[in-house]
């Protein structure tokens, strides 16, 4: 492993590691107005939601490094304590991109990039009308984190009003994720986008107690071909099949590879680990338990 003392290298350096490291972010795309109510608009990837009740929101315009400079969104917050956050989807990427550059106070980046202002509910600053998720927010608190280039400025949001596009919401009223093709920021000039090729889901073990991977037999949890992932995936069930179910996979799924190799026990076992893992790449744990298990049932 590499070893890095954060003190002992450059602000940029070190910047370029955490943006790389930590990521996919999302982007808070935050709209603000100064004291003579002119709307400004910036992107920033220091940003997540950390409460639901009450909703909380937290991103954090950071001192440029370059200068030690704040930038005209922190200025405005701690004057006009209401923001819009602004969900970026890959539509608005690029004219997103464009907004992060430093035009001169007074500038309005909504002109700048072409975006739609709308106005809000319960806010003065405009929301953007083409983010399929508008979040309006009451400024709570500014933590700054320091008085040095690089350092972060907490801004501590409490979302009053939520505007969400029926474009991204499904059937049953919620927010579809396939549907909102969000974009992350990575490092460098990197992003990502959330669609269809990139979703996968993980059965979340709240509703159970699983296993645990130390329950899983030896010869199992050494494999050669199972990952970590997988391994973790036969953890997560309260309990083994039993081995009746086993015997019936063996018959009916298996009899063919077990007549096949019933004169090569490590080819047998190495083949079975190989199926198992390919049923867990789909999601079938319980097909992948009977499969590993079969190895030594009866």
């Amino acid at each position: 492993m590499i070893s890095i003392d954060p003190s002992e290298v450059s602000t940029r350096v070190l910047h370029g590691y955490l943006l790389s490291a930590v990521a996919p972010r999302p982007i808070a795309f935050a709209s603000t107005v100064d004291e003579d109510g002119r709307p400004n608009l910036a992107p920033f990837s220091f940003f997540n939601v950390f409460s639901a009740n009450p909703p909380i929101a937290i991103f954090s315009p950071a001192r440029r490094g370059t200068n030690n400079t704040t930038k005209h969104t922190f200025e405005n917050v701690k004057k006009i304590r209401e923001v819009v956050i602004n969900v970026v989807n890959y539509n608005l990427v690029q004219q997103c991109s464009l907004a992060s550059t430093d035009f001169p106070e007074g500038v309005s980046e909504f002109t700048k990039t072409g975006l739609t202002p709308v106005d809000s509910v319960k806010v003065k600053p405009p929301r953007v009308k083409e983010s399929p998720v508008q979040l309006e927010c009451m400024v709570k608190d500014v933590v700054e984190l320091g008085d040095q280039g690089g350092a972060g400025n907490l801004v501590i949001c409490e979302i009053v009003h939520i505007h969400i596009s029926p474009d991204v919401v499904n059937a049953d009223g919620q927010i579809d994720t396939r549907k909102m093709d969000l974009v992350g920021r990575c490092g460098a000039n990197w992003y990502t986008r959330v669609n269809d090729a990139s979703l996968f889901e993980v059965a979340k073990p709240l509703a159970q107690i699983g296993i645990g991977v130390d329950a899983i037999p030896q010869e199992i949890r050494v494999s050669r071909i199972l990952t970590g992932n997988h391994l973790a995936q036969l953890g997560n069930v309260e309990q083994l099949p039993d081995e009746t179910s086993v015997n019936e996979y063996k018959l009916i799924e298996l009899a063919e590879l077990f007549i096949e190799l019933q004169d090569e026990p490590a080819t047998l076992e190495s083949r079975l680990h190989q199926q198992a893992a390919d049923l867990l790449d789909k999601g079938m744990v319980n097909d992948a338990w009977k499969t590993l298990l079969a190895f030594n049932n009866g």
